[in-house]
């Protein structure tokens, strides 16, 4: 009899492992709990920037689980979040060197996450008709002689250097004094500011002499010449005031909080591991600024087309 009953159960326990398999309800390995914890995220106002925190933040949340806050900073301003708790990332550092003397090696508040993979050029442009037009324009030292062309009401009877924002990195007015270029630097206020004055300067042919940058979206759209500066060598730029040189090369980093790098786990990993091309962040970055789409909705477009490019990223 006990044998029997031995035989109905092992024989009731092979069905029903059959009728699981048979509809696809076999047992899974158990998935790695999801995470807990806010991640800060601080938004420099470029659009190249918003794409790497928008990207950042997609797979922050949707493959590790994290909440993420972001907060729309100036640069200056998004290195004194490391010391009151209100930043614990910035994707896209452009040298500030100044910034990481005070406060990774005086502070001890924020330590490097490595390079983000973007390479950024700094420079001074001119639409390509003017360079087809005057092809001597493109060396500083012909500028004066052009000085004129380049006058607005907001430059007087000087040319005109539109540069951006006045929190980017800039070195334009050191640039203009000490290479005594009969010109005055105007700030536009933006990007968006120098993005259409750019367009405008191309499609109607008017005079533009202008502070920009790479990774940039719009040079898959614009043509423009970059001017050539005396070229930049180690040190020449030690003291703004006395900035005579081209920019240099950046190759751009990631800058965290000490106790993010301390405490955050794979958030931090995730981090750590992010690294993209310039050709990735113009992509997202186009979507949003060319194409009307979200931060959020250009991210997800990007995420679901490479995850051979970000799935190394996640922590193991």
């Amino acid at each position: 009899m006990a044998s029997q009953v031995r035989l109905r159960s092992r024989a009731l326990a092979g069905a029903l492992a059959l009728a699981l398999i048979l509809t696809g309800c076999t047992a899974e390995a158990p998935q790695q709990p999801r995470q807990t914890g806010t991640v800060r995220l601080a938004v420099n106002p470029w659009v190249g920037y918003e794409a790497s925190a928008a990207v950042l933040a997609y797979l922050l949340e949707h493959e590790l689980g994290y909440r993420v806050q972001t907060k729309k900073l100036a640069e200056d301003e998004s290195w004194k979040g490391f010391e009151s708790g209100e930043v614990d990332v910035i994707v896209e550092n452009w040298g500030r060197e100044q910034e990481k003397k005070e406060f990774i090696q005086d502070k001890k508040v924020a330590v490097s996450a490595g390079l983000n993979g973007n390479k950024g050029i700094i420079g001074w442009y001119v639409p390509q008709w003017m360079a087809e037009e005057y092809p001597d324009i493109t060396d500083w030292r012909n500028l004066n002689k052009y000085a004129e062309l380049f006058r607005t009401a907001k430059s007087g009877d000087k040319g005109q250097v539109l540069d951006g924002d006045p929190s980017f990195v800039t070195s334009d007015e050191a640039l203009v004094r000490n290479l005594k270029l009969d010109y005055r630097v105007v700030y536009a206020g933006s990007e968006n500011a120098l993005i259409s004055a750019a367009r405008n300067a191309t499609r109607n042919r008017r005079p533009l002499l202008m502070y920009f940058y790479e990774p940039q979206w719009l040079f898959t759209q614009v043509k423009l010449v970059k001017i050539n500066l005396p070229p930049y060598a180690i040190g020449c730029d030690a003291v703004p005031a006395k900035v005579a040189c081209d920019y240099p090369p950046y190759l751009l980093d990631k800058i965290v909080s000490r106790k993010f790098a301390d405490t955050g786990g794979r958030a931090y990993e995730l981090v750590r591991n992010f690294t993209w091309t310039n050709e990735h962040q113009n992509a997202v970055a186009s979507d949003m600024a060319d194409g009307g789409m979200s931060a959020q909705a250009a991210a997800k477009k990007w995420v679901e087309a490479n995850k051979i490019v970000w799935k190394d990223w996640l922590p193991r």
